[in-house]
């Protein structure tokens, strides 16, 4: 089930509100109840089959958490730790990697059968989620919970179970057991998801319907430089309006049952250097790598050459943690080898540099990132390059087409890349003293989200464009 479908929206939403609120506050183990139920259903609804795969994992990891919180033998910890990491990567290796290191292997001149695994919705995402809370439980960052039902709700929640972000159980862990529902809260909550669902199915969409159509013209006459760059920066907004979507539609409704999420994206596409761009984006992500990954291998705090080695780890894995292939890979050494040329090359030379100078470079870079992300092969990603340089078609691409069919959506799209918000915010606080000015600041939010979400729902409806990337994860 998807956050983007009427399905969700007019039964499942207004069913679970009526049959979460009507149990009194104080019975919290009946709502968490309710909720881990719902959450279920929410993912077997469109993936039964592998319903089964997300309950192992929750008993994989509540089974682990209980041994490594409460054995007393340090071996017989660090086994249990072992056993239950070993369990989850095998099972995250299995689902998701398994095709693709069959047809590397075959790609050498060795013949095996390709397994034909269909990859489960969001396993990386709860897959890590249930990793995070064991290492916790063994770091003594998290007490070990023994009621299963709340760590299959941790695991499970929906909210965030299929998009992200990743939550970490110490985020949650007081939450879960008891927290407050407030009515600013839910309202808080509601028109952040309001505002996500109009990210994803107005500005997302629309971005997504140009930028497949021109990477579809990839080795065609009609992939010219023009259209080249459109269909880059139409993915550009794509992706970013898409998962930033989710995050938000998420936070909300975590909000509105009365969990507080951590942002995840802060405006990204105003860094001003590769290593502010991943301070802004999917932080979640970039956390989870920086605490469970980097930072065990030695960190920064060790030699030069150790710390590329570890930098040049987390990167390739970030790639491939996106998906089964080498275009991801590709991307995440990309990022990889930038950050250490920033970091060891050019830090004295970028820190002479005002910051301003540095915007369009960095996007430059950001974009060219993207089209190696969004290629469905390494040869593809090299001619769609290729095209952005001047070695395309020579024949009239569409490009203008789609700036001009699509021009409002271009503008919000350019709009809503930089932090507008916040800036409305702090000048209109100014004037909070004043009942009128006070009464606007605090409604208009609401109208406007209202009026987006109308919109975008009957966008919805009209069975427009609506895809949903993150199959891959």
């Amino acid at each position: 089930m998807l956050f983007t479908s009427s399905v969700f929206i007019l039964f499942f939403l207004p069913i679970l509100f009526l049959c979460y609120f009507i149990i009194p506050e104080k019975c919290i183990r009946i709502r968490n109840l309710v909720l881990l139920i719902f959450s279920l259903v929410f993912y077997g609804w469109g993936s039964v089959k592998y319903l089964s795969l997300l309950i192992i994992s929750i008993i994989l990891n509540y089974t682990g958490g209980v041994l490594v919180g409460t054995l007393t033998n340090v071996k017989y910890k660090k086994t249990a730790l072992a056993v239950t990491v070993t369990a989850n990567l095998g099972l995250l290796g299995v689902f998701k990697y398994a095709g693709f290191i069959a047809e590397t292997i075959n790609s050498i001149g060795i013949n095996i059968p390709i397994p034909q695994i269909v990859l489960p919705i969001g396993i990386s995402f709860f897959t890590f989620q249930g990793l995070s809370y064991v290492v916790d439980v063994y770091r003594k960052d998290a007490a070990v919970q023994k009621n299963p039902l709340y760590v299959g709700l941790y695991i499970s929640l929906f909210p965030q179970l299929v998009a992200g972000p990743i939550v970490r159980y110490t985020d949650v862990e007081a939450e879960i057991v008891s927290r407050k529902h407030t009515l600013s809260d839910f309202s808080d909550g509601a028109v952040r998801f309001m505002i996500g669902f109009g990210k994803k199915m107005l500005m997302a969409n629309a971005m997504g319907g140009i930028a497949d159509k021109i990477f579809a013209y990839s080795g065609t006459d009609l992939l010219n430089t023009e259209a080249a760059w459109i269909g880059a920066v139409a993915y550009t907004f794509q992706i970013y309006f898409d998962f930033s979507a989710y995050s938000d539609m998420a936070i909300g409704l975590g909000l509105m049952f009365g969990f507080h999420f951590k942002e995840n994206f802060n405006y990204p596409y105003i860094s001003t250097s590769v290593t502010e761009f991943w301070r802004r984006w999917h932080i979640s992500l970039s956390t989870w790598f920086r605490d469970y990954v980097y930072i065990p291998l030695g960190g920064s705090y060790c030699s030069v050459g150790r710390n590329i080695f570890n930098l040049s780890v987390v990167w390739m894995l970030t790639g491939m943690w996106h998906g089964a292939a080498w275009t991801f890979i590709l991307w995440g050494v990309y990022y990889g080898v930038l950050l250490i040329l920033e970091k060891y090359v050019f830090n004295k030379i970028l820190e002479k540099i005002p910051s301003i100078f540095m915007y369009l470079p960095t996007i430059f870079i950001v974009i060219i990132g993207w089209v190696i992300f969004r290629s469905p092969g390494i040869s593809e990603a090299g001619r769609f390059l290729a095209a952005m340089f001047g070695f395309g078609g020579m024949m009239a691409g569409p490009g203008l087409y789609y700036l001009h069919e699509f021009a409002f959506e271009w503008i919000i799209c350019l709009i809503g890349i930089f932090p507008i918000k916040l800036i409305l915010e702090k000048g209109l606080s100014i004037g909070e003293k004043n009942h009128l000015i006070f009464l606007v600041t605090k409604l208009a939010p609401k109208i406007f989200a209202l009026s987006v979400f109308i919109l975008s729902y009957m966008k919805l409806v009209s069975g427009s464009f609506n895809p949903f990337i993150y199959f891959q994860f």
